[in-house]
């Protein structure tokens, strides 16, 4: 009997088991036949359904009147979505590959190996980390790394050089994190013929989608190149602070100039595309389920078309100083508005194209002539005599000179027993307004030292030379000597003739613009305001930023501004401005290098009556100061006398008779 009870009761959980596990299969086949066909119906037949990112447009960098320099245009992305990828992944890679190939367009792959046998590392590749992430050991050979990926892949049956190309994505897809929630971007902004083609032989592709994405677009592609800046890819010693914000991985980001300042303005929000999938995997349906917000519009203080002028003018000038047997081989120019602050145009020579700037990438940045340094905001010189016109105001201000005085040049200045310069030229009897047209240097050597080196530097200092302007993009602080006592001899002299020191084009045009408008000393900046993307919409207004008032007398500046019209009138910088429709204020510099040809430096404000603007232009070794007079013209007559479409109240048009 015993017997027959436990035999019973294996009968009995049998029987439970049979009747759970026909229950089970009973709810899967409801499942299978019932919500399969309601998800069918309620997605229009629909066997799933893939939601993408719609990436939304970067916002546009305009110029201060709309004018394009930054814009978006459509492109195609092939890209690879982990959830939709079926066994056939290497066959499809390699198809893809083929295809790209044919149509000669690059795509992703960052396998540090040669394409070709017999393989080897490549020098810009990461070996280091490709080693990690196969666990090889240090000593691995390119071959023993094809051989383990050939395993890992399953590989084996491809030729080798098919295995190698689909090893280079795969490989690609691992360092990048491919899975469901990162997709893999295999190829950006491929030809439109190439995206038609991969459309047709979708049924072949599983997993694979070519996404419409907005892509940056520089209209000309050498303007103002050092300020605009670049975008590119996320780095990965930087993706947890982008995902934190909110990127995705393959986002473009604002990587230099006004587009990296800009990101947090110009970045947009994604949107949503839902695709509808049948049985198959083919696409049935695609709607936008959520709508991309463009990213906001910057527009920018600067004027395209003076900054084409001053960029071709500036590259013509040295050329032609070269061609004449000069030694010039660089510059800078910038024009600062002079009741803002506001940077209208910034220009360097040499400089490069953004559209060649990866290909040449090795090549500008070994060029001697440094093509990729911005010279105007981070480029410092010793401006020479331009630096007078503070040394004067200096003295007149602390009651140590007067312009009824006259200093005797005798040429060599010989105060001091132990340091004993000597001027130019041999001016005998002048006052102030000579001694700033014809440039003597025995005249501020002697209101220098009258005036010491603590104080002038603290003057320097107060117009914003030897230190950061506030501009909205990276510039250097220059070079200023810090004196612990007014002294005597060779350094006060020195720096009152402006030499020792060192400056930006930028910090002196900034200088030149708060002299003319009587000490407001103001940032300088490069943003006008941010839009929204259709301009119908201001979410900011930059408004100017005065950083501190100089007090000078109204004498003091009156005086200096009249030896400054003098230079341009019969002094040294006639031969450029002498007949100029619109009188100019103005003061040339040269600055010694040693062993080489001196800077040339031009500085002027106009017009002369009511200052608008102040440029600043220096010419590496281009020996004297009036060389950089033709780049200073051209720059005044695009802003005078070029017509540039926008309002008369924003700008100054002058017609002459």
């Amino acid at each position: 009997m015993p017997f027959k009870k436990k035999n019973q009761t294996a009968i009995t959980v049998l029987s439970v088991l049979l009747c759970v596990s026909m229950l089970t299969l009973t709810f899967r086949g409801y499942f299978l036949q019932i919500k399969s066909r309601e998800f069918a119906d309620k997605n229009d037949g629909a066997a799933s359904v893939l939601t993408t990112v719609l990436k939304a447009p970067r916002g546009e960098i305009l110029d201060c009147y709309g004018r394009q320099i930054a814009i978006n245009r459509d492109g195609y992305n092939i890209v690879f979505n982990k959830a939709y990828v079926k066994e056939n992944l290497n066959d499809v890679i390699l198809t893809l590959v083929n295809l790209l190939e044919e149509k000669g367009a690059e795509y992703a792959d960052e396998l540090p190996i040669s394409k070709t046998e017999p393989y080897t590392y490549t020098e810009d590749g990461d070996k280091d980390k490709l080693l990690k992430t196969l666990e090889l050991a240090h000593y691995a050979t390119p071959q023993n790394c094809i051989d383990e990926m050939t395993e890992k892949y399953e590989l084996k049956h491809y030729s080798s050089a098919d295995a190698r190309k689909i090893s280079g994505i795969r490989y690609s897809m691992d360092i990048n994190d491919f899975s469901v929630s990162y997709p893999f971007t295999l190829a950006e902004d491929i030809p439109a013929e190439l995206m038609l083609k991969i459309s047709e032989s979708a049924f072949l592709l599983s997993g694979v989608t070519v996404d419409v994405v907005p892509v940056r677009q520089y209209l000309d592609t050498s303007l103002a190149v050092n300020l605009i800046g670049t975008v590119g890819p996320i780095f990965k010693e930087d993706w947890e602070e982008y995902r934190e914000k909110g990127y995705s991985y393959n986002d473009k980001v604002g990587k230099s100039g006004i587009e990296a300042w800009g990101e947090e303005y110009l970045r947009g929000t994604d949107g949503e595309m839902t695709y509808r999938l049948d049985a198959e995997g083919k696409i049935i349906s695609k709607e936008v389920t959520v709508e991309p917000i463009a990213g906001k519009t910057i527009m920018l203080t600067l004027d395209k078309n003076m900054q084409r002028v001053a960029q071709d003018s500036l590259a013509e000038t040295v050329k032609n100083l070269q061609s004449t047997g000069g030694t010039a081989r660089a510059g800078a120019a910038v024009v600062v508005d002079i009741k803002s602050g506001n940077v209208l145009c910034s220009a360097n020579y040499p400089t490069y194209d953004l559209a060649t700037l990866g290909e040449n990438y090795n090549e500008l940045s070994s060029n001697p002539d440094k093509p990729l340094t911005d010279r105007a905001f981070q480029g410092v010189y010793p401006i020479g005599s331009t630096i007078k016109p503070i040394v004067a105001i200096a003295a007149m201000d602390n009651n140590l000179y007067d312009t009824s005085e006259y200093i005797f040049c005798k040429q060599q200045y010989d105060y001091f027993a132990d340091y004993k310069p000597s001027c130019m030229h041999y001016h005998k009897s002048i006052g102030l307004n000579t001694a700033l047209s014809k440039s003597c240097n025995y005249f501020f050597f002697e209101l220098g030292r009258r005036v010491g080196a603590i104080t002038l530097t603290d003057y320097f200092k107060q117009f914003g030379l030897g230190q950061k302007t506030g501009v909205e993009v990276n510039d250097a602080s220059g070079i200023i000597l810090e004196p612990k006592s007014n002294g005597t001899g060779g350094d006060t002299l020195q720096i009152s003739i402006g030499q020792l020191n060192a400056f930006t084009p930028l910090q002196v045009a900034n200088y030149i613009a708060t002299l003319a408008n009587g000490g407001t000393h103001y940032k300088a900046g490069l943003i006008k305001s941010v839009v929204s993307y259709d301009m119908s919409e201001t979410f900011k207004d930059f408004k100017p930023e005065i950083k501190n008032q100089i007090n000078i007398t109204t004498k003091s500046l009156n005086d200096v501004k009249e030896g400054m019209l003098s230079v341009t009138v019969d002094g040294t910088g006639q031969a450029a401005l002498g007949d100029y429709p619109i009188r100019i204020g103005g003061k040339t510099g040269t600055s010694q290098v040693t062993g080489k040809a001196d800077h040339s430096i031009f500085v002027v404000f106009a017009p002369y009556d009511n200052p608008e603007i102040a440029v600043s232009v220096v010419l590496e070794h281009g020996s004297s100061g009036f060389a950089a007079g033709t780049v200073v013209r051209n720059i005044l007559d695009a802003y005078f006398f070029t017509e540039s479409g926008s309002p008369a109240e924003d700008r100054p048009f002058i017609v002459l008779d």
